[in-house]
């Protein structure tokens, strides 16, 4: 049924492409222009649509739309707020998430709540038919295949030296142009990206699809003065299912209730009954062995360029840490998929090499690679050039998000095409722009530090990146920011807002009830004979929290509260009672998976 629906996405995107040509929408003026139609881009054009602007997407292939390039999971520890917060402002990626989901958790439970990360891994054929289903029915976008040559800019104003103004983009087949005032650039690994496999080089972003055109970089770099740097990541082969030994794997089960991404959903699209497990196996000293063997013969591993830190490939793990045992985590790929992820194994050696590595892993003794692993180059703006916007200092109109300004992940990508696409909309619309502050959302933090310090090597999203984390919490993003974007952006639809409204009240009335209620401790101790009382007479509210009570203890007295309807906020807010720190202490440890 999937494939079925996967082919009728398919033939309704391409009939649609046949009247939405290069050729056809080159005389018209869009208010906003999206290029690229990754995660960053999609979310960009949602989001100028809703806001009201008539957008305009180019992307390479409209099938590969919503792609995921490489982990096929969703959010985690610091990366989940992110996506709870797109959501808040009525984004798309966490409803993809819970349609998509086939392995639910919760990671760092046994921490406090305001550093729990929710994460699913994802089947990737759903994840791409529910974006593009949005995409393609959204009033006043248009979605068009093609490449981006250059950018149309305007003269620099004779009174502001080295400043210009976006008018437009020109297309590399036929130098078709087309006009706007607002454009995003959405580039990814595309930006000059190059593929290494061995010592094989060859021009591309992603496997099997062209580089962004060279005269986009000449643009930003040659004409337009930008300050340009580059990057690496990787990715690691894929694996044949029915070639592993499970039974020489740990496995990993999801959470019995799967917890969605989305405020406006109450369950997610995969029962909990049909989630599948993970497992988790490690490398062995032969891994070490193959890995010394083939440096050599890997280009990729040998040049100076920055890759991603906390997701480094097998071969940097190896050159840093000789000698030690690493985490493979083996991903499924889908609920119908033949094939593994092994996160945990990017790789950029030889195919024959690398297939001996696998091997040399107990329970993948005998595994089939489906596709191999490779690394990735690419060029990035260096972010400190930008507004809070995301538009560029020294070109009105112009707005980058996600790889392009140094970052790496799905999630940060997202955050960032998100607050681009309100920002652009809101520009050709002739309203001011906006900025988040650091103090009331993870998209602050995230582009706070992006704007404000730079990148020296992709940047990736943490929970110890807020100082406010304790008041930045998943389960609060839309009490936080859908009003808002309601009130005050215009991104975000009346039903969700109500919604949000609904649960605010609910709260309220929740912690005022909790208030209420003071009994003395022996009354306390009479209808809760197990749990920690005080010795002072005590409100509800206060018992719980000193962390004496749990709401599963209360709900054996007799107060009148619907929990149950507050999710988590009803749980979590007692742990932190109306607390906003001054300043909070950094050291949140790193994610137990990336």
């Amino acid at each position: 049924m999937l494939r079925l629906r996967g082919l009728l996405i398919q033939h309704h995107f391409l009939s649609n492409c046949s009247a939405r040509t290069a050729s056809s929408v080159a005389c018209r003026e869009y208010d906003v222009i999206v290029v690229g139609g990754g995660h960053a881009g999609t979310e960009a054009a949602a989001a100028a649509t809703r806001i009201g602007a008539e957008t305009l997407l180019i992307t390479q292939k409209i099938e590969t739309i919503g792609a995921l390039s490489c982990n096929p999971s969703l959010g985690g520890v610091g990366k989940g707020q992110l996506v709870k917060e797109v959501d808040a402002l009525d984004g798309l990626m966490g409803r993809a998430g819970d349609y998509a989901g086939v392995h639910f958790s919760i990671l760092n439970r046994r921490k406090g709540p305001a550093v729990w990360g929710p994460r699913a891994q994802l089947d990737r054929g759903r994840y791409k038919e529910f974006i593009q289903l949005e995409l393609l029915n959204m009033p006043r976008l248009t979605v068009i295949e093609g490449s981006v040559e250059g950018l149309l800019v305007s003269t620099a104003d004779p009174e502001q030296p080295g400043k210009h103004t976006v008018t437009g983009v020109r297309l590399a087949d036929g130098g078709n142009e087309i006009l706007s005032s607002s454009v995003i650039l959405t580039t990814g690994t595309f930006l000059s990206g190059s593929l290494f496999m061995g010592k094989t080089t060859s021009p591309g972003g992603r496997m099997g699809e062209p580089p962004s055109c060279s005269g986009l970089t000449h643009s930003l770099r040659e004409i337009l003065g930008l300050k340009l740097g580059r990057l690496k990541t990787g990715t690691p082969p894929r694996i044949v299912k029915e070639t592993v030994d499970f039974s020489l794997a740990h496995l990993h089960l999801p959470d019995l209730r799967p917890t969605p991404f989305s405020f406006i959903n109450t369950h997610t699209h995969c029962k909990p009954e049909e989630q599948i497990p993970c497992h988790l196996t490690y490398t062995t000293p032969g891994v070490d062995r193959v890995v010394r063997e083939s440096l050599h013969m890997n280009s990729h591993i040998q040049q100076d360029t920055k890759g991603p830190r906390y997701c480094p490939s097998i071969e940097s793990r190896v050159l840093r840490f000789p000698g030690r045992q690493h985490q493979v985590w083996l991903e499924p790929e889908g609920l119908n998929s033949d094939l593994l992820y092994p996160q945990g194994l990017s790789m950029t050696m030889p195919l024959e090499m690398q297939l001996r590595l696998i091997r040399e892993i107990p329970a993948l003794q005998r595994a089939d690679i489906h596709t191999p692993g490779y690394g990735v180059q690419y060029d990035f703006v260096c972010p400190t050039q930008l507004f809070p916007w995301l538009q560029l200092k020294s070109i009105q109109g112009l707005f980058l998000a996600g790889q392009i300004n140094g970052t790496t992940g799905y999630e940060e990508a997202a955050a960032q095409g998100l607050w681009a696409g309100i920002n652009a909309g809101r520009t050709a619309l002739s309203m001011p722009p906006l900025s988040l502050s650091r103090t009331e959302s993870y998209i602050g933090v995230l582009i706070d530090d992006l704007v404000g310090h730079g990148v020296t090597e992709p940047y990736r999203m943490f929970t110890s990146r807020a100082e406010f984390r304790t008041s930045l919490r998943p389960d609060n993003a839309d009490l936080r920011l859908t009003p808002k974007g309601f009130e005050e952006i215009g991104c975000v639809s009346s039903p969700r807002y109500l919604e949000a409204v609904r649960v605010r009240q609910g709260l309220s009335e929740a912690l005022s009830a909790l208030k209420s209620i003071t009994m003395s401790p022996s009354r306390w101790k009479e209808k809760l004979r197990d749990a920690c009382i005080s010795e002072t007479k005590s409100t509800l509210i206060r018992s719980v929290n000193r962390g004496s009570l749990r709401y599963h203890d209360e709900l054996h007295v007799t107060v009148c509260v619907c929990v149950s309807a507050l999710r988590w906020t009803g749980d979590l807010s007692r742990v932190y009672p109306a607390f906003r720190p001054k300043t909070a202490g950094i050291g949140s440890s790193s994610p137990p998976r990336p």
